[in-house]
Parts: structure tokens; C-alpha cells; sequence
């Protein structure tokens, strides 16, 4: 098997892999900086830049429905989701968290594929800035290694 069962990432090599990416454009400079991160991380992972498609979409909210229509194409090896919920005064967090998040579970059973859910659910933006980076790396890892194991487990 090519996963690790260290507990870390060692050895992992994403060389053959095709990675979808769809951010949400809400809180872009956020958004941005995770997808700059994890795109980073992909490669080097071995992941080639040609094999690397991003999508934009406004909010969390729409990040479900453009996965769904990647995951449908069948070009993929695993899909990331990023975006950026920051907390306000009112409800409207938990609806847009709670959705989102289940939405990009559910197509990822319904496809049986990986998608590394980087949606940051964060309280304000001193939270986001400093988990930006390092989600969007870890969203990369995740990627690449579910891919691989599930390639494994065929």
C-alpha cells in the first residue's frame, strides 16, 4: 500500500494523480492564500500543475453543488473544498457550516471519492489568517493520500 500508517504523510506520491480544487470566493484573500498553499503542497507531492484544475464559486454554500459536477466527470482522483466562514452576529453561520459541511460529505460518499474538506469555520479574522496556510497544506495531504488509498483498495 502506498499510505502511510505512521501517522504522517512519508512516502506518499501523488505523480499519477488528477486533484480538483473549487473555492469559495467569499473572504477571497482567505481563500486564496489556502489555495496557494495547498496548489503548493500538491506539487510537491509530485502532483503535475497540468493535473491541478481549480474552480471558483461565491460562497461555501456553492462549493457542494460545482464538487458534485467535478466528482460527476470521473477525471479525478480526489477533490479539495476551501473556503472561509467567519462568524457573525447572527444565525447565519451555523446554517452556512452545517450545510456546507454536510453537502461536501455527501458527495463525497455518493461518488466514493476523496474530497479534503478545508472549509475553515473560524470565530474572526485573526483565526483565518493563521490557519489559512496550513489547512490548505493539509487539504493537499489528505487529497492525495485518500486517493492513494483508495486506488490501493480496488
Amino acid at each position: 500500500m502506498q499510505g502511510s500508517d505512521k501517522g504522517d504523510a512519508a512516502g506518499i506520491d501523488g505523480g499519477q494523480l488528477a486533484i480538483g480544487i473549487v473555492r469559495a470566493r467569499f473572504n477571497d484573500a482567505l481563500t486564496r492564500q489556502l489555495e496557494s498553499a495547498c496548489r503548493a503542497e500538491l506539487q510537491a507531492l509530485g502532483v503535475s500543475a497540468e493535473r491541478i484544475v481549480g474552480i471558483t464559486v461565491p460562497g461555501a454554500l456553492e462549493v457542494p453543488l460545482a464538487l458534485k459536477a467535478l466528482a460527476g466527470q470521473g477525471r479525478f482522483d480526489a477533490l479539495v473544498a476551501l473556503g472561509c466562514i467567519i462568524r457573525g452576529e447572527t444565525y447565519h453561520f451555523e446554517l452556512v457550516a452545517n450545510e456546507s459541511g454536510a453537502g461536501v460529505t455527501r458527495v463525497s460518499l455518493d461518488h466514493a471519492l476523496p474530497i479534503a474538506n478545508a472549509i475553515l469555520t473560524v470565530e474572526n479574522d485573526a483565526q483565518a489568517r493563521a490557519r489559512a496556510e496550513d489547512k490548505g497544506r493539509d487539504a493537499a495531504r489528505v487529497a492525495v493520500e485518500m486517493a492513494l488509498l483508495l486506488k490501493d483498495l480496488k
